[in-house]
């Protein structure tokens, strides 16, 4: 029965709520003075949301992965990502943050795209390519007509991924790889992958470095299989990567790739990223739950005239406000150059936690109507826990930012 049906019914005198309205939660105007540039860039990624946020709900419920909008994010310049590149458009890392905020706020699995297109692989092409590997890829990646992977983990290892076991050996004038990689996001698409390796070659002076390696995936022993059974980030399709003695031309290794220490400059970069990301998913948490409590008639008036409802919203808005001001300060440290890794370790630490905890609390007070998918914060509390697992899991920031502060290694 349609909801025109029973709306002159007695018990349902509301049929639906608008809960995924944008808001412009800044009770602190920490974002009141963003430069044109920067909110230029703010205002693409809304247009985005705006045109395709209906559409994503739909996908992630059926997994469905929309590679058809790539091009459609690379027209609006979404996957600049901050990136310093004479070839690529300015993009400052406030702008880079607001954009993985607005994208993840409408939709978690749309800027896991970003992350991986942008901050994983175009970001490594453009630190470490050579000219013709810039000159063939760069430009079809930043517009998304082709898809880039970034493949450092590995099935047996994720927080330790300096222990990597994929390797690369030398046979005459190729290269040859063989091993697996896991939850690569663009990995199973069609077109790239950038695959970090140890070079297994006895006689060579860079025997047991890493190097990064451009693979194209329609090459013979490549075969990424999509991961099923995913809870999280449902509409977007990381893969399972089998390199079975993938031969590759001396040409594909990215030359300015030298050590596990370039993986981990890439990872540095997008772990601010992901303290946005976590920013944008509670914002949309919050601003549902707020909309909720007005629209919801409980024992003759709104939840929001309740004293419990506004204690619960004003410790949404406190964990959004250090958020905030967190990703705030982290985008103006990388502007001056003087973020350090374990700074951008306790935003990644300290976002991810805060969006947990306002996810639970924006579920809790919708009640029953916090677990549909299409009031937005069941699929939003879902895919928090995707980002506070990945670009390093809370017990590997706590444990970075544990060396840093007593100068003693807990590590293993």
């Amino acid at each position: 029965m349609s909801d025109a049906a029973t709306s002159h019914l007695p018990g349902e005198a509301v049929s639906r709520y608008d809960l995924t309205g944008r808001r412009g939660t800044d009770y602190y105007a920490v974002f009141a003075d963003v430069a044109d540039a920067d909110l230029d860039a703010w205002k693409n990624a809304q247009t985005l949301i705006d045109e395709v946020g209906a559409r994503m709900q739909g996908a992630w419920d059926a997994a469905e992965f929309p590679i058809d909008l790539l091009p459609r994010m690379g027209e609006l310049g979404l996957f600049a990502d901050g990136i310093d590149d004479p070839d690529l458009p300015a993009s400052s890392p406030l702008a880079a943050g607001l954009v993985n905020m607005e994208v993840s706020r409408g939709d978690g699995s749309l800027g896991t795209i970003v992350a991986v297109q942008g901050g994983l692989a175009l970001r490594t092409l453009a630190l470490y390519g050579s000219p013709e590997q810039r000159e063939r890829w760069l430009q079809p990646l930043f517009r998304g007509d082709v898809l880039g992977a970034f493949a450092l983990t590995e099935p047996d290892h994720g927080s330790d991924s300096v222990s990597l076991e994929t390797v690369a050996r030398r046979d005459g004038d190729e290269w040859v790889l063989r091993g697996t990689k896991k939850w690569i996001g663009n990995g199973a698409s069609g077109g790239v992958t950038f695959v970090w390796a140890r070079v297994d070659d006895p006689d060579a002076a860079e025997h047991g470095s890493v190097r990064c390696f451009l693979v194209e995936q329609s090459l013979p022993g490549y075969t990424g299989t999509v991961i099923p059974g995913k809870a999280s980030l449902r509409a977007i399709h990381q893969a399972h990567i089998a390199l079975d003695d993938v031969r590759l031309p001396l040409s594909a290794v990215l030359p300015g790739t030298k050590s596990f220490k370039d993986a981990s400059t890439v990872l540095f970069a997008t772990r601010s990223g992901v303290a946005w990301s976590a920013l944008g998913h509670a914002t949309a948490c919050y601003e549902a739950a707020l909309s909720y409590a007005t629209q919801r008639v409980q024992f003759g008036k709104p939840l929001a005239k309740f004293q419990l409802i506004q204690e619960r919203l004003t410790q949404m808005l406190d964990d959004l406000t250090g958020m905030q001001l967190f990703c705030r300060r982290l985008a103006d440290l990388e502007a001056s150059g003087g973020l350090r890794p374990t700074q951008a370790s306790l935003a990644k630490y300290h976002n991810t936690r805060a969006a947990r905890r306002v996810a639970s609390t924006a579920r809790d007070l919708l009640g029953g109507n916090g677990i549909l998918l299409e009031n937005g914060v069941m699929q939003h509390m879902a895919d928090i826990e995707a980002i506070h697992t990945y670009e390093g899991t809370e017990s590997v920031q706590a444990l970075l930012l544990g060396r840093d502060i007593t100068g003693m290694s807990a590590f293993v």
